[in-house]
């Protein structure tokens, strides 16, 4: 009898032995490399973004140190395509996280995608319509008929159809030509093209006198702005929650240092990109950083996306609906708040887009802010 209880007790060490070292390994259980996909290049085609927290995180190195002492290989990937060549590598199974406008993840997610919406990335983002310095186009109307480029399926060309539509013209009455954006700043100077819509790097060519500006969206209805999230892939989520959380806690920690230092420093860095110190400084012009570069997804972001997936409907730019609240996933950046000890830091947005005046509710609300009439 004695045999058989010490037999039995044998057997249940074991079982908790066997059951405490499987949790521990896959508790352990790292990714050999975290690849983190970006919308663009910078001027040259340079390997470099800016404007917001992942890019600062980027050029400061953050996320190589973050994962330096695991052996953890960071893979940046800059594509020429923007948003629509990010959608291609998650669709083949190449990124893990992304950077990504409002328009070309809409389109990925109703198209199938397996990525979820784990942050914001930025907001209200500034689109520039511009001109040769010697065209006889002085408005937006004037562009009937004219030769226009911007990079299709991309937030800049659904931003680009609203401005249109705002000066009585349908995106049928152009012309419009798919376009990466350093050729077509360069079909601009040499007056291939008659405009182009894009970011503010255009405040570049317009200060080296090659281009003039017609419309910019800076002090304009917000509604015409343009709104980037991070995407987090299904697969990688669900299997490293642990690594998600910390490429998370990286953003956070860029996000917070651009939040917590003088303007004209972000700038010099963002410089890297090839656009220039000027450029930025008149962008941001008026915009608090900590807020455009807010991670929360509050109710602001909730109803920006909402109206987003709305007007891209309308003008016929997507096919199918896409659920929100199915979408976004805030599990992970409040985890990674809470970690940081960062409650509080950024309020939540109201659906105007101002911080609320109560920190109580900073962690991520997306399931209110269905009012689009601020935006």
């Amino acid at each position: 009898m004695r045999n058989k209880r010490r037999v039995m007790k044998l057997w249940i060490w074991c079982v908790i032995v066997q059951t405490c070292g499987a949790a521990t390994a896959a508790a352990e259980a790292k990714p050999s490399v975290i690849r983190i996909g970006f919308p663009g290049v910078g001027v040259g085609n340079r390997p470099v973004s800016s404007n917001t927290a992942l890019a600062t995180a980027q050029l400061r190195g953050f996320y190589e140190e973050e994962f330096k002492a695991d052996g953890i290989q960071i893979r940046w990937s800059f594509l020429r395509g923007a948003g629509p060549a990010v959608n291609e590598l998650y669709a083949n199974g190449l990124l893990d996280f992304a950077h990504l406008g409002d328009l070309p993840s809409v389109i990925g997610r109703s198209s199938g995608l397996r990525y979820r919406l784990l942050a914001a990335s930025s907001v209200r983002n500034n689109i520039y319509v511009s001109v040769p310095a010697d065209s006889n186009i002085q408005s937006v109307r004037d562009l009937r008929g004219k030769r226009i480029a911007v990079t299709k399926g991309t937030a800049t060309h659904l931003a680009g159809v609203k401005i249109l539509e705002r000066f009585g013209l349908k995106e049928q009455d152009v012309k419009l030509i798919n376009m990466e954006q350093n050729p077509a700043q360069l079909a601009l100077v040499t007056r291939d093209i008659d405009a182009a819509l894009g970011g503010s790097d255009y405040l570049r060519l317009r200060d080296q006198g090659a281009t003039r500006l017609i419309f910019t969206t800076r002090g304009e209805d917000p509604a015409l702005t343009s709104n980037s999230s991070i995407m987090g892939s299904e697969d990688f989520i669900q299997k490293y929650p642990e690594t998600t959380t910390r490429v998370l806690k990286v953003m956070l920690k860029a996000a917070k240092w651009l939040a917590e230092t003088q303007p004209a420093q972000i700038f010099q860095l963002w410089t890297k990109s090839g656009s220039t110190f000027a450029a930025f400084r008149e962008d941001w012009q008026g915009d608090d950083v900590k807020y455009r570069t807010s991670p929360l997804l509050d109710p602001y972001i909730a109803a920006r996306y909402r109206y987003q997936i709305t007007e891209a409907k309308r003008l016929k730019l997507l096919r199918d609906n896409v659920d929100f609240e199915r979408w976004v996933e805030p599990t992970f950046l409040n985890r990674a708040i809470e970690e940081l000890g960062l409650v509080g830091y950024w309020l939540p947005r109201g659906i105007d887009g101002k911080p609320a005046q109560s920190a109580k509710t900073a962690q991520a609300s997306p399931q209110t802010g269905h009012d689009t009439t601020a935006l």
